[in-house]
């Protein structure tokens, strides 16, 4: 899903009138429909809702969404802040329909009056005060209404965005808006859907009328959904076999680190691999194999700090022949003879290759030797390995995460993965969108978390090799959504990267069923 500008969005609106002939007040209804459909299906109890509205056509869909609630049997208020004399074109329209008198809030004063018995007697909250074209900062009645609708205690639904929201940014935002269990929006989502952080509950996107070829975006940028990940989610064929979903091979651990190969390799069992094989230190091939039956084990010649020895590499080329898939790195250490191997590794093996971790080290000051344009490689850096990939400060690629993960994409001909809040997956073609991931939560900052992902993006190779865009992504986006699905079973400090192995197979449940959702979950 494209991921727009408000500007844009004006315009995709304006397009969807002009050039498809769907007038503007079909979209308001629309998007009020949607509101409203939204609210009865996740909160089926809420029999009292205040809807409050602003004077543009973000309060407009408030009003619809009003009208029809109280259609559907809901007593329903609407607190409108602004005499009604002021409402111009679609949302005038839409206030003139309303089956019942709304409470018109015109002073600070008079909300001050109207707060406690509208908001503190409703079980929901509409925010519809500010949309996407606002502009910082909120003063005035407007201010006071998002302070009034934040100290209430009924969960609140934004429309379209929590007010006082900067639609366009692309970090966390800060200051004065209105907090948000859950937020509709419409056709596209804005940056700050994204980014902003509005929300710990469900963005839905509603489509309201404006068909594909109207939804243009100059960001190139989209948003991995549901929908793309249940392709590779579908079921297998009646007579299917392990030899049909690839043979992941796995280079990792060191003394000490012999959980990090064992945990890419459960991550690529879990993904649903054929086969895997771990190839790891002679010393360690005993504790790897403890890990889990399933996995397989080849022992590798070995450093005197027990790691990987470059000694090992003609044993491991010849491993890694009719392998599907290769995963370099996690656990190996920063041993200098071990560094070698991997960049011997990376060089003369023909194999798709996922890198990471001290993998990704071995090539701190050799940027220039990592090259996927003969075969795919996928790079899986958090912030601080791009650093030292790249020569700058994780300041700066924080500031950028964006326009450095396409560039080095782009430079390198791999695929990177650049971790963190929202994950930024960046094509080898700079001429491809690059894609935003909606899941994940700060409970997966904990050690292993990355090993997990790179056994997933391995595993999701392996079944799908010609698609390697389409793997990552899926890979990315289900990694995420169990560890979301973790944190709201086992809470954020609790959740250990193991416990995204226990929950992938309801986050592959779940992402079957939205696929199938008319209104789209973003996260």
């Amino acid at each position: 899903m494209k991921l727009t500008t408000a500007d844009e969005m004006r315009t995709i609106d304006r397009v969807t009138s002009e050039r498809f002939g769907v007038h503007s007040l079909g979209l308001m209804e629309n998007a009020g429909i949607a509101v409203a459909s939204f609210v009865r299906a996740q909160f089926p109890s809420a029999t009292r809702i205040t809807v409050v509205c602003g004077k543009g056509n973000n309060g407009g869909d408030g009003f619809v969404a009003a009208r029809r609630l109280h259609h559907s049997g809901k007593v329903v208020e609407v607190v409108i802040l602004c005499d009604p004399a002021e409402l111009k074109g679609d949302a005038a329209n839409m206030f003139g329909r309303l089956p019942f008198r709304p409470i018109v809030i015109r002073s600070e004063q008079e909300l001050k009056n109207e707060t406690d018995r509208s908001l503190g007697s409703a079980d929901l909250i509409l925010d519809a005060i500010l949309g996407t074209g606002f502009r910082a900062p909120v003063t005035g009645l407007y201010a006071a209404a998002i302070e009034a609708v934040n100290a209430a205690i009924a969960p609140v639904v934004a429309v379209d965005i929590p007010s006082g929201a900067a639609a366009d940014s692309f970090t966390l935002q800060t200051g004065l808006l209105a907090r948000a269990d859950a937020i509709v929006t419409f056709t596209a989502p804005r940056p700050a859907h994204i980014f902003g952080g509005l929300t710990r509950g469900p963005v839905i996107v509603a489509p309201i009328g404006s068909p594909d070829e109207a939804i243009v975006s100059a960001l190139n940028l989209q948003v991995v959904t549901a929908r793309r990940v249940a392709p590779l989610l579908a079921p297998r064929a009646l007579d299917a076999n392990k030899g049909r979903f690839g043979h992941v091979l796995v280079a990792g651990g060191s003394l000490g680190k012999a959980g990090a190969a064992s945990m890419a390799a459960l991550g690529a069992l879990r993904a649903g691999a054929g086969l895997v094989t771990v190839a790891t230190p002679r010393s360690i091939v005993g504790t790897v194999a403890s890990f889990a039956p399933e996995i397989m084990t080849e022992p590798l010649a070995e450093t005197h700090a027990n790691s990987i020895a470059l000694d090992s590499f003609a044993h491991f080329e010849g491993l890694a022949k009719g392998k599907t898939v290769l995963a370099i790195g996690p656990g190996v250490s920063r041993d200098l003879d071990t560094a070698q191997f991997v960049r011997t590794a990376v060089a003369k093996c023909t194999a798709p290759i996922v890198l990471d971790a001290d993998g990704l080290n071995a090539f701190d000051g050799n940027a220039q030797l990592l090259n996927g344009k003969s075969r795919t490689i996928v790079l899986t850096p958090h912030p601080g390995e791009m650093a030292r990939l790249t020569g700058k400060t994780i300041e700066q690629v924080q500031k950028d995460r964006i326009g450095i993960c396409r560039s080095f994409a782009a430079a390198h001909q791999c695929i990177v993965v650049l971790k963190g809040h929202r994950t930024i997956i960046a094509s080898p073609s700079p001429d491809d969108a690059t894609w935003v991931n909606p899941t994940g939560n700060p409970g997966m900052a904990t050690g292993g978390t990355g090993d997990i992902l790179t056994g997933l993006i391995a595993g999701m190779i392996a079944q799908f090799p010609s698609d390697p865009m389409a793997a990552v992504t899926a890979a990315v986006y289900l990694h995420g959504l169990s560890g979301d699905i973790g944190s709201d079973v086992v809470g954020e400090q609790p959740l250990i990267a193991t416990d995204l192995l226990k929950f992938l197979p309801e986050a592959m449940s779940r992402t079957r069923e939205w696929s199938r959702e008319k209104l789209l979950r973003l996260c």
